[in-house]
């Protein structure tokens, strides 16, 4: 991963670079790379208000990614750094590199402004400049706000589930609950946005039932591959809110939507869409073969 500032290369609003600093314009923010030994305790001032004093990156972990050609990119806003995004070359299981992108943070007061985004879209420059096409993280699939941004803004495919992945968990965000995850694949050669779907039936697997501040999981069918369609599975609105209501209501939803996800994923499928909450309905994925989307992803042939 280079970590030179932006290229000058192609002029136009599919250049990779241009794309970013037009959303970190958006958001208000300015993109650079982030090299120094203030830097690192810089993304550790953001790190805490985020995660808390728990489980942190260690500095000279920091340093060393830097270091290593790895470096991280920030988001700036009046001289401060007020978000980053971290993370180093992976192997894939076929041989090809990808980027592992293990931590994106922002500043709460300025979540929901496009800074997230315009970080990510720096991430996906920078791993294209070094010849990358790949980025994969790993998120909380019951985290409707999360899944938004993955699936809706950049257009990410999940085609694995762990469950627990990171074991028992301290820091504020995820203390006391199940860490399953979904392991994501953002395709860097497509232009960000959410993937079409090709028309077909919708099966129910799992819906959400009762009042939407306390929904209970309840699987409605079996699935099957099917060539085209998709089977959705329902997840709470709020997940931090029931955390807080219910523990065992969120217990009872990582243990239905973890057999879910863990059935149709060693079928083939993949989680290839979400929807989030609307007038009453609560948010949900789609989960279907590859070959029932409408841009199918290059890898689903290999």
């Amino acid at each position: 991963m280079a970590g030179t500032a932006a290229p000058g290369g192609r002029i136009g609003p599919s250049d990779p670079w241009d794309l970013a600093r037009e959303a970190a314009r958006a958001a208000g923010v300015e993109l650079r790379p982030l090299t120094s030994l203030r830097d690192a305790d810089a993304i550790i001032e953001v790190m805490i208000a985020t995660w808390g004093e728990h489980q942190l990156l260690p500095r000279e972990v920091i340093r060393a990614l830097a270091e290593s050609g790895n470096v991280p990119y920030g988001a700036v806003a009046d001289g401060e750094l007020v978000g980053y995004v971290l993370g180093w070359v992976g192997i894939s299981p076929g041989g090809a590199p990808h980027v592992h992108s293990h931590m994106l943070a922002v500043r709460p007061e300025l979540r929901s402004r496009g800074v997230g985004y315009a970080l990510k879209l720096a991430q996906r420059a920078q791993a294209l400049e070094a010849g990358i096409h790949v980025v994969r993280w790993t998120y909380d699939p019951l985290q409707a706000r999360n899944a938004r941004f993955n699936f809706g803004k950049l257009g990410v495919v999940a085609d694995r589930f762990i469950r627990d992945c990171y074991g028992e968990m301290t820091d504020l965000l995820n203390r006391g609950d199940r860490s399953d995850r979904f392991l994501v694949r953002w395709d860097l050669d497509r232009r960000p946005g959410p993937r079409p779907m090709v028309p077909g039936p919708e099966r129910q697997l799992l819906v959400a039932r009762g009042p939407a501040e306390a929904p209970e999981p309840v699987r409605v069918a079996d699935p099957s591959p099917v060539a085209e369609g998709s089977w959705r599975v329902d997840i709470p609105a709020d997940l931090p809110g029931l955390r807080a209501r219910d523990p065992g209501l969120v217990r009872a939803w990582r243990d239905a939507t973890a057999e879910a996800f863990e059935t149709c994923l060693s079928m083939g499928m993949v989680v290839a869409a979400f929807h989030p909450a609307y007038r009453g309905d609560p948010p949900f994925y789609h989960l279907t073969l590859p070959g029932a989307m409408a841009d199918r992803p290059g890898w689903a042939s290999r």
